[in-house]
Formats: structure tokens, sequence, C-alpha cells
């Protein structure tokens, strides 16, 4: 399992803190910093780039909620579920994967919790850890055997444009059966361990702490409430989202970020290579001093990326084709334009 995944999971039923607006609004900036630097922005922004893709994180999550919406009125719903956002996501089958391991994860911890509450006979797995004690870093661990495995295994969650879910009656489950989907999902993973390995072997101890807490950054660890105002939850939607549907959000907006800063360093590494062949580079920024981690304190010449590079980026994504999603030509003088908003995180 992928240790950021489950650890959002451990971290969802963490309790909600007390914050004020201004407190929230400050740390957002900061929050948009750390998910940069675990993307590979390795200098700091200036608070003009973190307030563009505050803006732009807040204009997606506005059009989820108004799709997800729409599609629970389609359905004779007056609140959205879970399956609203999970059909936005539905062409990314490795991101949807991702997201569905999550919810069964966090709904194992909080059986696991409440048994516990209650005194109960079911047994936790490896205490407060669903992997069974081992470190999630590490990705070590074996297969917890016995009843206490099946009393906490997590759920498959079958989903509405699944064709399993067209029959009352559903193949059992094998332990080593593998769906299209989670393999997808397992490459995906492996891929995103390879670039954080590549972007941390050369960190020291200290770097690579400050490193494991910037992965854990969250629009809506311990301040939903927070995150439903600033999202304008009421403006949108008849009634209060449950925490599942926070969450989601929650891990949508990291991907937000991630897919911005990660677009943004290629338009800037294009700019820097343009300068470099017209001759308008400095000659001192190509004789400057390296460091061998990611944290260039030191390093001369280091810039970060600034507002045009994350307009530049977003304008290439909402241009990028969907994986999975085929287009077809209806025709028209319409058709050359596109005025629907693409959701950045698919």
């Amino acid at each position: 399992m992928d240790p950021v995944l489950y650890a959002r999971a451990r971290d969802s039923m963490a309790p909600e803190i007390e914050i004020s607006w201004d407190e929230y609004k400050e740390e957002l900036a900061h929050v948009i910093s750390q998910m940069m630097f675990v993307s590979g922005e390795t200098a700091e922004p200036s608070p003009e780039t973190t307030t563009i893709i505050e803006e732009i994180v807040h204009t997606q999550v506005v059009e989820m909620l108004k799709r997800s919406t729409a599609l629970a009125t389609r359905r004779g719903s007056r609140s959205i579920s879970t399956n609203d956002l999970f059909f936005l996501i539905r062409h990314d089958k490795a991101k949807l994967s991702r997201l569905v391991t999550f919810l069964s994860w966090k709904d194992v911890r909080k059986t696991a919790k409440d048994s516990d509450d209650k005194g109960g006979d079911a047994a936790d797995i490896g205490g407060d850890d669903p992997l069974g004690g081992a470190d999630a870093g590490a990705g070590g661990g074996g297969p917890v055997v016995g009843d206490t495995g099946k009393k906490n295994k997590r759920t498959k969650v079958t989903l509405p444009w699944d064709v399993s879910s067209y029959f009352s009656e559903q193949v059992p489950e094998r332990d080593d059966d593998e769906d299209e989907d989670e393999e997808e999902m397992n490459a995906a993973t492996i891929l995103r361990l390879k670039t954080a390995d590549e972007r941390t072997k050369n960190m020291t101890k200290e770097e690579y702490v400050h490193y494991s807490e910037c992965r854990q950054a969250s629009f809506t660890f311990r301040k939903a409430k927070r995150f439903r105002e600033w999202a304008g939850f009421h403006l949108y939607t008849d009634s209060k989202p449950n925490d599942d549907i926070v969450d989601i959000l929650g891990f949508l907006t990291f991907e937000i970020v991630q897919t911005l800063t990660e677009e943004a360093l290629q338009v800037k590494a294009e700019e820097e290579r343009m300068k470099n062949r017209t001759g308008e580079a400095n000659a001192q920024s190509q004789k400057r001093k390296r460091e061998t981690g990611l944290f260039g304190e030191k390093e001369e010449g280091r810039t970060p990326i600034g507002p045009k590079h994350i307009q530049e980026a977003f304008s290439r994504l909402q241009v990028k084709p969907i994986p999975g999603r085929n287009r077809v030509w209806m025709g028209g003088p319409r058709a050359l334009h596109r005025t629907e908003l693409r959701l950045v995180s698919i």
C-alpha cells in the first residue's frame, strides 16, 4: 500500500481543531508551499505564486461540487455521494483505485476503533496500524492470519458503472485476485515511489524528516469545518456532505497542487533551455555551485517557479488529452471552442 495513502487513512480519524478563518487562510499558503516542495519545487515560492495556486484549487473544488450536485440531481437526490466524485475521475483508473483503497482502509480503521471503544472481541490489526504494525515507509510486515485478518479485512467497493453491480449475486473474492484498476494503481504507486526516492536519496536525516512532514500537508486535516467554508459547500449543495466527501476533496486538492507544480517545473525548465539557446542566460548562472541535497539554501541563482509558470502550466493542462477518454467530433463552428473547465486532478 502507498505509505502516503495509509497515512491519510490514519489521520482522517484525528479530531477537529479550533482555528479562525484568518489562521486558516494563512496556513493555506504554508500548506501549498509544503505540497510544492514534495512535488519537486525546492526553492521558497513567493506569496503571489501560492495565492494563484490557491485560486486555481478553489476554482477546481467549486467545479467538482457543481458537477457532483448536477449528477446527484439527475439521480433524484439532494445530497452528493462519494460515487458522484468517483464518476468525475473515472477516466483515471489508477487515481480512482487509490481513492477507493483509501476509503476502504479508512473504514477498516473506523471499525477497529469502534470495536476497541466497545471492548469487543475484534482485535485491531497491529494496534493502530492497518498494515500489521510495520513501518509504512519501509513497506514491511507480513500478513495477519486467523480470524483477526477476516474481521478487519477491507471491503471491496463496487462502483455503480461496474458490470458486477448489475447483478444481485457476486463472485466470491479471492485473496490473490487483482483487477485491472488495482494493477494500474500499483504501477502508478511504484512510479510515484520511484520519483520520491530520486528526490530524497541525497537527503540528510533532518531533511528527510522535513520532507516526510511535508508529505502530510492537507487542506482538510483537522480543519474540515474551515475547508467547507473555504470551498463554499453551502452555496452549491443543499445538504451537509459527509466526512468521506471532505476526505476525497482533500486528497484531490493535493493532487491538483502536485500536478500544477510538476507541470510548472517543466515550463520553467523549457524557458531556461530557450534562454540558454538564445544566449540570454547569465554566464554566472551556468557556473553556479549546486548542492547534492534537495535543500538549496546555499545554492546560488536558484529561482522558484513564479505565477507566469503556474498560469502557463494550467493552460497546458486544460488542453492535454485525458487518458482513457475518447473525444468525438460533433461538428459545427462551436465545436472549435471549448468552454468547459477541465479538472486538473484527472
